[in-house]
């Protein structure tokens, strides 16, 4: 277990390694089936945050290949790049074509940012869609080579007081495009299961500086129930 700053939320972590992306994958795969299963069997619907990145690729491919009742699940984005909807770049674009266009769920369950609108209208109007959802059953994330996660970055506000808004607008992001939209930290830690996956060399140092405490912007999702973060071997170093 490792706590963060106290400048942050606290932080309850559990580090899981995998020799490699299969075993990552699969386990990832065993998750999140459990916590829908058990999302629906007690209060009959399940929500989750999708991420974007490589390995949730691996993931809603293998998701494709599943049987569950698609009707009661609510697909969420916890953060999107400001551009048209069908433009490559869209975590929303990816999902459809990796997962969420091979099985039958209902059209009105999928609840993509509308970042074509531009990041300041688009969080708005996202957060007002947000109203209606009480604890999310499952939000996934990812971490960036900087220790970002969804798109709240470092050197930029990420919402992790309880008064911050749902959605807020990303301006001057340091990967292109600079315009986004990011569910705030204060919205994805209100989740009763987080899971980050973690894949490459390239996160090692972020992976440490996190292990360290150090306040990077994926320490400041902080759910009451944990965070559980999936590494590959060459991630955990």
């Amino acid at each position: 277990m490792t706590r963060v700053p106290t400048s942050l939320p606290a932080q309850t972590l559990r580090w899981h390694v995998f020799t490699d992306d299969a075993s990552l994958v699969a386990d990832a795969l065993a998750r999140v089936m459990t916590a829908s299963r058990d999302a629906i069997a007690e209060r009959g619907a399940f929500d989750i945050v999708l991420a974007g990145g490589s390995t949730p690729r691996k993931l809603y491919r293998e998701l494709r290949e599943i049987d569950s009742n698609w009707n009661l699940w609510h697909i969420w984005f916890g953060d999107e790049r400001c551009a048209p909807p069908d433009d490559p770049e869209r975590n929303s674009r990816m999902a459809r074509d990796e997962w969420l266009g091979h099985i039958p769920v209902p059209a009105a369950n999928v609840h993509p940012i509308p970042a074509e609108a531009g990041a300041r209208d688009a969080a708005t109007l996202y957060a007002r869609e947000l109203r209606g959802v009480d604890a999310f059953d499952l939000v996934l994330l990812g971490l960036g080579e900087d220790g970002h996660t969804a798109s709240l970055f470092p050197g930029h506000i990420w919402g992790a007081h309880i008064d911050s808004p749902d959605a807020m607008a990303v301006f001057d992001a340091p990967k292109p495009p600079p315009e986004r939209v990011s569910l705030s930290a204060q919205r994805l830690s209100n989740a009763r299961h987080v899971l980050f996956l973690v894949e490459g060399g390239g996160k090692r140092d972020a992976v440490a500086a996190w292990k360290r405490g150090d306040p990077i912007p994926a320490a400041s999702v902080a759910p009451e129930s944990g965070v559980d973060v999936l590494l590959d071997a060459a991630a955990a170093g």
